[in-house]
């Protein structure tokens, strides 16, 4: 029982890593979305649906580069076995 009680702590500290690192990404995504100029694309650039969109995209883009950066952590830590360290 002992074991799994460091397997299951293991697997907490995973997920608060991995929701730390999706929310970062989503914040550098929401810094780089307001340098985009949406004048061109919306009617009010600066209203509440403005925003939302906003918030949708930096949410989405923050996710699929948090998932990659959490997939390339975790094939990076798989390395070790195929050079049997």
């Amino acid at each position: 029982m002992g074991d799994d009680a460091g397997l299951f702590e293991m697997a907490g500290w995973n997920g608060v890593f991995s929701i730390f690192v999706t929310l970062g990404c989503v914040v550098v995504a929401w810094i780089v979305i307001q340098e985009i100029n949406f004048d061109k694309i919306l009617r009010q650039p600066r209203g509440p649906r403005a925003r939302v969109l906003q918030l949708l995209l930096a949410v989405g883009l923050g996710q699929l580069v948090a998932q990659f950066v959490l997939d390339y952590w975790t094939w990076v830590g798989t390395l070790k076995w195929l050079f049997g360290s």
